[in-house]
């Protein structure tokens, strides 16, 4: 019991506060609409090969996040949709293999609601013919091989990709991207300004198959 007059200090997790006659005078966290932390671009991917977009939200409740095509819920055999959970919100990638044109090419919308609101975030997706990709087109000149390794031991995935401007790598594992900050330094990706290059080394605590998405937004 916390006698009237009498300070007592507090410390739960991260949070700390001083209680005085029983009130407290720190913020407690109320009732938020959905906010966007992470926004799919517009894509230019190749017929028949991959494209993922990647969307996340925070808000209190935590948001619900879903990915419609022409206002619809999207569904398709070829196109997946993998949920993201972490500890200030929610997310959700739509992951489309094999690529079709015409009848891929759309605008895809990212909606994120909880019971305080609704938003939206769209992206354009655009695909070409592998036939007539243009120049400076990104090329993946060095692919990841699988690796099996012991337990506690390190294990370096590399890649190697070419393109103009230089493209961006993306590392992705179970379709869903890697984020080596919440990794607890389990995970670190080194990027190589000479070959255009980038490796990825984490901890074989388990088995890992990474899949890679390159991708570059505009030309």
């Amino acid at each position: 019991m916390i006698q009237s007059g009498v300070d007592v200090h507090i410390v739960y997790g991260v949070i700390t506060g001083m209680l005085k006659n029983s009130h407290f005078p720190f913020a407690l966290m109320h009732d938020a609409p959905p906010r966007f932390t992470k926004v799919p671009v517009d894509m230019i991917g190749v017929s028949g090969g991959v494209v993922s977009f990647v969307c996340q939200a925070t808000g209190d409740p935590k948001p619900r996040v879903t990915w419609n095509k022409k206002g619809k819920r999207v569904n398709s055999q070829r196109v997946e949709v993998r949920l993201i959970k972490f500890d200030e919100g929610a997310g959700a990638v739509l992951r489309i293999q094999p690529l079709q044109a015409p009848r891929d090419e759309n605008i895809y919308e990212c909606v994120a609601e909880n019971s305080k609101g609704e938003i939206s975030v769209q992206a354009k997706l655009s695909i070409i013919r592998e036939d007539l990709l243009p120049a400076g087109f990104p090329n993946i000149d060095m692919g990841p091989q699988l690796k099996v390794v012991e337990r506690t031991r390190t294990a370096t995935m590399l890649c190697a990709a070419s393109g103009n401007p230089d493209p961006e790598i993306t590392w992705f594992k179970d379709f869903l991207p890697i984020d080596p900050s919440t990794s607890n330094g389990r995970i670190k990706q080194l990027r190589s300004g000479k070959t255009n290059g980038c490796s990825l080394s984490f901890s074989a605590n388990i088995l890992l198959l990474i899949s890679l998405l390159l991708y570059q937004s505009s030309f």
